[in-house]
């Protein structure tokens, strides 16, 4: 084999080796990408859907975000339209909720949650049946877990007072927990003793 075939064969090589590495990073680079971007496009439908204008009175809600460092659930005003019904009004709460925080606050509920349905009971209890996708923001631990749960009970029962109790399930079915901590088995009740500057 002539030089001139070497130095050929040994830069078609390199070009190749370049060419490799060069689509392994930019696949990488879209793999991670494209979660942010689906996250980033549901957290502004989220938007849209909760500032939809309902059939009710515009009034601030107060939803309750996890301060992981302090073990507590923080207050935030948010201005919503209320819908004309309380199940709609629970979809709203949740909505806002996976909207996120606006401080530096942890996230109860991915953005990408979806709430399949919501039942409410004679005596108060919420069945809210929520996409698997509710625990993509739960990290394990017994405190985030017990937080993003009493985040959404304690955001759903301050705003709507006929609601006592919430039933949480995952596609439909009754679940004993989120990561292996918080006991989901019966409906649960707000819990003030959490909320910081709570009784």
């Amino acid at each position: 084999m002539s030089l001139r075939t070497k130095i050929l064969w040994l830069s078609l090589l390199v070009t190749f080796a370049a060419g490799v590495f060069y689509l392994r990073s930019l696949a990488g680079r879209i793999l991670s990408e494209l979660p942010l971007r689906a996250d980033e496009a549901a957290k502004a439908r989220l938007n849209e859907a909760v500032l939809q204008p309902g059939g009710g009175p515009s009034e601030n809600v107060v939803l309750y975000f996890p301060a992981l460092g302090e073990r507590k659930l923080v207050a935030e005003n948010r201005p919503i339209k209320w819908a004309s019904t309380t199940d709609d009004r629970v979809r709203q709460v949740l909505l806002a909720l996976a909207e996120g925080p606006h401080q530096a606050l942890g996230h109860p509920l991915a953005a990408s949650t979806n709430v399949r349905a919501v039942f409410l009971t004679l005596e108060g209890t919420a069945y809210v049946d929520f996409s698997s996708d509710l625990t993509k923001n739960t990290s394990p631990g017994i405190e985030t877990e017990c937080l993003a749960v009493y985040s959404i009970v304690d955001s759903i029962t301050t705003n709507i007072p006929t609601v006592k109790r919430v039933k949480i399930l995952i596609q439909g079915q009754e679940v004993e927990t989120l990561e292996g901590h918080a006991d989901l088995t019966e409906p649960i009740a707000p819990d003030p003793s959490l909320i910081r500057g709570g009784p």
